[in-house]
């Protein structure tokens, strides 16, 4: 058994080759192989999101605060809300994140094939990210 202390990591910011806005990214569950399973707290400031990506065995997101957006290609843009339970299949391609007035965080889950959770693609656009797609 292993107990990581509320605070005893450091909070990181997310990448602008990954995000766009401003993003906290806390890493308290990354495992070593053989584990794959790995996560992330992430906290998104009104108007931040991921760039498009897709994960090989798929993604968990969890709401924790706040309200956001979610979308995955070809469909339209979805409002989550704390307690929602999103779920991407392997190899979706999506987005998520804060909406364009309101911060929000959620939990993210995701297992690594081959050692790699997440592939990352282009940034999503003022006007595809504004667009509610419906």
């Amino acid at each position: 058994m292993h107990i990581q202390r509320s605070g005893s990591k450091p909070s990181a910011s997310g990448s602008a080759e990954y995000f766009t806005g401003t993003v906290r990214l806390d890493m308290p569950f990354q495992r070593e192989t053989p584990a794959r399973l790995g996560g992330a707290i992430v906290t998104f400031e009104a108007g931040a999101r991921t760039a498009w990506h897709t994960h090989p065995l798929g993604q968990t997101l969890i709401v924790t605060a706040g309200l956001g957006w979610a979308q995955r290609e070809g469909g339209p843009r979805e409002e989550i809300r704390p307690g929602d339970i999103i779920w991407f299949d392997p190899g979706e391609r999506h987005w998520h994140g804060a909406t364009d007035t309101s911060a929000m965080t959620h939990i993210a889950i995701a297992e690594a094939q081959d050692g790699k959770a997440v592939d990352w693609l282009e940034q999503v656009s003022d006007a595809d990210y504004l667009d509610a797609g419906d």
